[in-house]
């Protein structure tokens, strides 16, 4: 990965508004909403880039005092807005999320208002192809996938346009059984498998909706062996309550034919889960690329989850000390201070 380019990491997906009842109050009684950005792909450049990397992300946002509070938090968040591409159609919108957080027994709750965005209307013309030799990693998730058949095309083709530059391809296959179905999203995702350098699923998506057999180890070697696949990173929650969660992954090298793991972060005290997952694959896209190691891959790919896992709104809040810190302390033994001071 030796290669200058001008982005380290450049993400394709949908960036919504993400409204919440504050102090965990019922999205049906509260009457205050919580305003914030969120989408799986910009979770993942912004942690990268709040780890030290340069990252952008190609999405569509209305032109409007909406899309404006989006571009203003893609900027924030230090993520370049080069490839944003605006709606100026009458029937503009951002597409719109709710969340409610959960205390036990009570679930956490999500209700969607994506339908008709700005998003689920871009074509593959309107996305400048100077993008597809300007990075070193493309990563998108199977949430884009889902969206809109337009859309869908849009990452099939961006997929080959990349990997005709050189481009590594990094998939999230984020499966949401609100948003297609299993049938259709396990055609549409091995179909494009072949063209995946590094691979982020669950065991249990990799058992439902992928239909893959065996133990663990023996899936994650099967997508190499089946797909050329090089990088395969699972991820396993356990959830305790709504408010403790147990993290643990595990990163398969191909090349090496060597499994990667670490003890698990036990019981994270969570504030706000939404976008852990993405904190992750943050980390470990940032590792490979800084350190070309699966291990630190690995670690910083936990701790980014463990840490976003403590803090509100989908985006992570973090920093490389901060990061580098938690990777520290996860492996010490022993007792040490309880406050940064």
């Amino acid at each position: 990965m030796a290669r200058k380019k001008e982005f380290d990491v450049v993400g394709f997906g949908e960036v919504m508004l993400r409204l919440s009842p504050p102090n965990k109050e019922r999205i049906s009684q509260g009457e205050v909403f919580e305003k914030r950005a969120g989408g799986s792909e910009l979770n993942v450049v912004s942690g990268i880039s709040s780890l030290g990397l340069r990252t952008g992300i190609v999405t569509k946002l209305p032109d409007n005092e909406i899309g404006k509070f989006i571009k203003n938090k893609i900027r924030f968040y230090g993520v370049s807005d080069d490839y944003v591409i605006y709606d100026r159609s009458p029937h503009k919108r951002l597409g719109i999320y709710y969340f409610e957080s959960g205390a036990h027994p009570r679930k956490p709750t999500v209700v969607y208002d994506r339908f008709g965005s700005s998003f689920t209307t871009l074509t593959i013309d309107e996305i400048d192809p100077s993008v597809y030799s300007s990075t070193r990693i493309f990563h998108v998730s199977g949430i884009s996938l889902a969206l809109s058949d337009n859309v869908r095309q849009a990452v099939i083709q961006m997929i080959k346009k990349f990997k005709q530059n050189g481009v590594i391809v990094s998939l999230d296959v984020n499966y949401r059984a609100s948003l297609w179905d299993e049938t259709t999203a396990r055609d549409v995702i091995t179909s494009i498998f072949h063209d995946v350098d590094i691979l982020f699923v669950s065991e249990e998506t990799s058992r439902r909706m992928l239909q893959r057999t065996g133990t663990l180890e023996e899936i994650m070697r099967g997508f190499a062996k089946d797909f050329g696949i090089k990088v395969i990173a699972a991820t396993e929650r356990k959830v305790i309550s709504p408010t403790r969660h147990t993290w643990d992954s595990r990163v398969y090298s191909a090349q090496e034919d060597r499994f990667y793991q670490e003890s698990p972060y036990e019981e994270i005290e969570v504030v706000d889960r939404i976008g852990s997952g993405d904190a992750y694959v943050a980390g470990v896209l940032f590792g490979i690329i800084k350190y070309n190691c699966p291990q630190k891959a690995l670690e910083f790919g936990n701790a980014m989850a463990a840490v976003k896992n403590t803090v509100p709104g989908d985006l992570p809040a973090c920093d490389f000390d901060e990061i580098e810190q938690v990777v520290k302390s996860h492996k010490k033994d022993g007792s040490e201070s309880e406050m940064n001071r």
